[in-house]
């Protein structure tokens, strides 16, 4: 059932010692449905976040960042420069339970907001560095997962086999994304702490800087380049600025390849689309998947200056994927609902038709 501001207000006042709300307003980032959320506010000005998950993803969702934020220390939070979310209190709701934050000031921001003119790329990158610089020690002190680069490769290669399976995938994106796989050199990195979900709504900021990271439920270690490839989409111009600030900031740890893997992670979303697809059945979803796959293998046709093949060292600037998936219709829910991914894997040639779901 629905919960309204002054239900969530409540809350806050029960999880909270001394917390007697005066103000309530509904909140939203304008993603994610998953979560009734509202900030609450007391007499002396304290704004509070509180979260109530509205179907039992979402309430794994904010379990796990509940997890991960406890085991960020004091220690570990003092490296970064910018905020992340505090958790102040914990109550039941009904069967599940909501946690109240610290509200964290800042203005929240979309693709469109990363231009060379801006600001944003520049803190962004910087802000993704700072992450990628943590110990890693204490995300494997906390039993979170922890990849090393074989890994990462290993689950790269078996996601572009079961894509490849579906017989569904264009001829030049499996070959493109096989050479990929299977190039030495493109999985020579170290694994670092890693977000793990980011995207642009990831990010509140100030006027000039960085405030704040928010979402970290899939806080794990693993391969740089996942924390990077979702600015594959933005504009190219503000997408160096945004490697190249990256780069700057870790310059201790050079890895060429990195914008090549973020690249190739970019363009296997296309690839778990069209699996979840196949996965639940449905044509629409399927036949979504394919017209979207086939205008990237246009774009990788066009911009063959910036390959992920062997032997290059430029990546391929896929700015269309994000229009892919926002410019057909529901492309928004489709990211919201169950099953749905926002991360990694790919896809052959023949027979590619939605009617195969009913073999």
């Amino acid at each position: 059932m629905a919960r309204s501001h002054l239900t969530l207000a409540a809350l806050a006042a029960s999880a909270v010692a001394d917390f007697d709300p005066v103000l309530s307003s509904s909140f939203s980032t304008g993603q994610h449905g998953d979560f009734f959320a509202a900030v609450v506010e007391n007499a002396g000005g304290r704004k509070l976040l509180v979260r109530v998950p509205n179907s039992a993803e979402a309430e794994a969702q904010l379990s796990s960042e509940l997890f991960a934020l406890e085991h960020m220390s004091a220690g570990v939070r003092s490296r970064l420069a910018f905020n992340v979310p505090t958790i102040v209190g914990r109550a039941p709701v009904g069967k599940t339970f909501g946690l109240v934050f610290d509200y964290l000031e800042g203005s929240s921001i979309s693709l469109a907001d990363f231009r060379q003119d801006s600001d944003v790329p520049v803190s962004v990158g910087r802000g993704i560095a700072a992450i990628h610089a943590l110990p890693t020690s204490f995300v494997a002190d906390a039993s979170l997962p922890v990849f090393q680069a074989h890994e990462v490769q290993k689950q790269t290669r078996e996601l572009v086999e079961k894509a490849r399976a579906t017989n569904l995938l264009p001829a030049a994106l499996a070959s493109r994304w096989q050479d990929a796989v299977e190039d030495p050199a493109l999985w020579l990195f170290e694994s670092t702490v890693t977000h793990g979900s980011l995207n642009a709504d990831s990010f509140l900021v100030g006027e000039d800087s960085l405030t704040a990271i928010l979402g970290w439920a899939t806080l794990r270690v693993g391969d740089p380049a996942w924390d990077l490839h979702w600015l594959i989409n933005v504009d190219l111009d503000a997408q160096d600025i945004a490697f190249g600030s990256y780069a700057a900031a870790r310059r201790s740890a050079a890895d060429p390849r990195l914008r090549q893997r973020a690249t190739l992670y970019s363009e296997l979303e296309l690839a778990r689309w069209l699996l979840h697809g196949v996965d639940q059945k449905s044509p629409e979803i399927v036949d979504d998947a394919i017209d979207m796959l086939d205008r990237l293998v246009e774009s990788v046709h066009a911009e063959t200056s910036s390959p992920i093949a062997p032997g290059f060292d430029q990546a391929l600037s896929v700015t269309q994927v994000v229009e892919l998936l926002d410019d057909t219709l529901g492309g928004a829910e489709r990211r919201d609902q169950p099953g749905s991914y926002r991360g990694m894997e790919p896809v052959t040639d023949s027979h590619r038709s939605s009617s195969s779901l009913s073999e």
